[in-house]
């Protein structure tokens, strides 16, 4: 099923940097943010999460959350998070069960080579749990997280 505006976003429940299990139930009444990325600590990644991070406070104050999720063990996630300081959550998805669910996950180019694996994209929920906005096959990680703020901030 391809990710579209209007339509209920897929669930999930996966297992979170706080020790916690999270479900798209779990942020019902909150706008949420899901933004997938291929590896901890590698320069594009790191690039994206600081960006959100840099931003936090703002989402906080709209209401909305946010979550980060790649392949990556959850002991990974904690030393990105100690690293560089990530006020949010990241979510492991070992088995890339969501990142397929949500379409971050298949084939892509980079460096002219062809391979499988995660498909940098983000996700905007409305509180209902209605996908809002889909940005599919993010090339500037750095810049993205603007755009994301700058599409809540104008909507």
């Amino acid at each position: 099923m391809a990710i579209q505006p209007g339509q209920h976003a897929p669930d999930f429940c996966l297992h979170g940097s706080d020790g916690k299990q999270h479900r798209l139930a779990d942020y019902a009444g909150n706008k949420l943010i899901i933004y997938f990325y291929p590896k901890d600590n590698t320069p594009g990644c790191t690039k994206e999460s600081c960006a959100f991070a840099e931003m936090h406070g703002q989402l906080v104050q709209m209401k909305v959350r946010l979550l980060g999720v790649s392949k990556d063990s959850l002991a990974s996630h904690d030393k990105f998070i100690s690293q560089f300081h990530l006020p949010f959550v990241l979510l492991s998805d070992p088995e890339t069960i969501m990142m397929q669910e949500y379409q971050a996950w298949g084939e892509k180019k980079m460096y002219g080579k062809t391979s499988i694996g995660c498909i940098r994209s983000t996700v905007l929920i409305d509180e209902q749990g209605i996908v809002v906005k889909h940005w599919p096959r993010i090339t500037k990680a750095a810049e993205h997280p603007q755009q994301v703020l700058d599409f809540l901030t104008n909507s």
